[in-house]
């Protein structure tokens, strides 16, 4: 038996719609046609990536940061653009833009509070 790699990300969120708009505005993610009704898929590669709505017996206002401990690294060949929007809009940087092996990157806390890192290295 053998685990190839991760193929699925998704994220419990409180309001499904606005988190979808959120990552569409901001990041440019596009909606998948795949996908449950409790859920919205985007388009991305290669590995899929979703938000979703909160699954029975989570409670995401109990927790100070959702995510925690795990860290979430998006590919954005634009990544400083989207941190300048994201800052005009009012999220949360949580580290500034800085270059480094993964070329620019930043981390914002999204809708939920989820930290997301962004880079431009592929």
């Amino acid at each position: 038996m053998t685990v190839t790699g991760p193929d699925f990300i998704s994220l419990q969120v409180r309001d499904l719609e606005r988190s979808a708009v959120f990552y569409e505005q901001y990041l440019g993610l596009k909606r998948s046609d795949a996908g449950p009704p409790h859920a919205v898929v985007f388009d991305t590669k290669p590995i899929a990536f979703a938000v979703r709505d909160v699954v029975a017996g989570v409670n995401l206002d109990a927790i100070t940061q959702p995510g925690q401990g795990m860290a979430l690294w998006l590919h954005a060949p634009d990544a400083q653009d989207i941190h300048d929007a994201l800052a005009a809009a009012g999220t949360t940087i949580v580290s500034a833009p800085v270059d480094g092996p993964f070329g620019r990157t930043f981390t914002f806390a999204d809708p939920d509070g989820y930290q997301v890192t962004l880079h431009d290295r592929g």
